[in-house]
């Protein structure tokens, strides 16, 4: 098998956990792509019409995106503990916690488009502060859930610690720990898991 991906990006990281937790890590092939949505990868292409990543090629030749369906498609490889736990309501709890993990990760990657890649003449600072009203929205939830995340290794839990990892990452300055002890304790222990601290970005 084969990932195209990328050290920055999150949802790639996401996927880099899952293959780390698995013990799948030294089945698949890692290519770096250099790509953005404006500068598509014509390698990416190839295997994904949409041109994003991460994408998995797999030895029949055929190949999976999104990083949801990669993880899902990962952790059926192995016969580990699952990180999609198969049954209600705990399945839906971990698909949940997942799909807040990516809005939280859509809506910081998109500002990073827009004032990384976008000419700053025609940047939208409206649009900008609604996608990190979403952040903290979605910070803000997680600050009163999270001590019920505590044990728990599943898709939902390592994708929000990913989450909280390209904020770091990308937007340290927005200090997102601030007024949140809860979240900040229990990143500062999942952090600690190898398969997070081997895929920190840098």
């Amino acid at each position: 098998m084969r990932l195209h991906t990328s050290p920055a990006s999150p949802f790639g990281r996401k996927v880099a956990v899952v293959l780390h937790e698995t013990g799948l890590w030294p089945r698949v092939e890692r290519r770096d792509a250099s790509l953005s949505p404006i500068a598509p990868d014509t390698a990416v292409c190839a295997a994904n019409p949409l041109g994003k990543i991460p994408c998995l090629e797999l030895d029949d030749g055929s190949a999976l995106y999104d990083s949801r369906v990669i993880c899902e498609y990962l952790d059926g490889l192995h016969a580990g503990p699952k990180l999609f736990p198969a049954e209600a309501p705990a399945r839906f709890e971990a698909l949940r916690l997942q799909a807040l993990a990516d809005g939280i990760l859509d809506a910081a990657v998109g500002v990073r488009y827009e004032t990384f890649l976008r000419p700053e003449p025609l940047r939208w600072p409206d649009w900008i502060a609604a996608q990190k009203l979403k952040v903290t929205r979605a910070l803000d939830r997680l600050e009163q859930e999270c001590e019920g995340f505590a044990g728990r290794i599943d898709i939902g839990t390592l994708a929000i610690a990913c989450a909280l990892g390209y904020l770091d990452f990308r937007f340290a300055d927005d200090r997102w720990r601030d007024g949140r002890p809860r979240l900040a304790g229990w990143e500062a222990k999942i952090a600690q898991r190898p398969s997070l601290a081997a895929t920190r970005p840098s």
